[in-house]
């Protein structure tokens, strides 16, 4: 009834706990988008199914593995590598109490972990991630960031109370900065995708434009607003990273304003 499809790149220190953490009785597909390390052995170790797709972005690599994997199931859960479902949500998924005929998209909250270490406080909660899904009617699409996904708003979408740990990092910084600045350029023009389904917190980033004051918001938001300094060390250096991320966006919108 449930597959799960994990989308992978580089991912060995991650893919072991990942699929540990799922029960032997689902089948597993991972969408490889050309690792260079020992994913694909690892995954193949376990008997899931691998397949190979050049990364085109996460909607469009979630419609690969809903339609291009040969998933017979009716539902398919995604999971990134660095993400681990306790086992209570497979219980609630297979208890029956659940009116999953009623929906297509489930949207599931995350918890965040940097270096180990729960953040309680600092990214501001709850954060909803379209994770598990209806494979014969949903459908991704880019989400108004351009690097993100959102599913089509002709998916009737329910709520998940129970969260996914997300081991989002590990102190890789230069690694994570060198990502994050790809992805502020696709962030510096953001843009609503036509007939998709837009969080809260995607609306309201799309009403706040790109702004300096941004900059300063995102610390106060994250440490302050949110009680970010509860988690301590983790909460400030949480703070810290997303604040950088902010002015790396600001300063390439501000140097593309300029080149014109």
């Amino acid at each position: 009834m449930l597959t799960i499809a994990i989308l992978t790149k580089n991912e060995q220190a991650n893919l072991p706990g990942c699929l540990a953490a799922i029960p032997e009785r689902y089948p597993i597909v991972i969408v490889d988008s050309g690792s260079t390390d020992d994913t694909v052995a690892i995954a193949n170790s376990r008997g899931c199914r691998v397949y190979i797709n050049p990364w085109p972005g996460f909607a469009e690599q979630r419609n690969f593995a809903i339609r291009q994997c040969d998933i017979s199931t009716p539902w398919i859960l995604f999971v990134d590598a660095d993400e681990i479902y306790p086992q209570s949500f497979y219980d609630w998924f297979e208890s029956g109490t659940t009116d999953t005929d009623s929906i297509d998209v489930l949207m599931v909250p995350s918890i965040l972990y940097l270096r180990g270490k729960r953040l309680n406080h600092a990214p501001g909660y709850p954060i909803y991630h379209p994770r598990l899904v209806r494979r014969e009617t949903a459908s991704f699409v880019r989400n108004h960031t351009g690097h993100g996904e959102a599913v089509i708003n002709t998916c009737r979408i329910g709520y998940s109370a129970i969260p996914y740990e997300h081991y989002f990092y590990h102190g890789e910084i230069i690694e994570w900065m060198h990502k994050h600045v790809d992805k502020a350029a696709q962030e510096v023009q953001l843009k609503p995708t036509t007939g998709a389904v837009m969080t809260t917190r995607g609306r309201l980033s799309v009403l706040l434009g790109r702004s300096w004051i941004r900059i300063i918001a995102r610390f106060l938001y994250h440490f302050v607003f949110r009680g970010g300094f509860l988690d301590g060390v983790a909460g400030l250096e949480f703070a810290l990273m997303f604040t950088w991320y902010e002015a790396t966006i600001y300063l390439q919108a501000k140097a593309g304003i300029q080149a014109r």
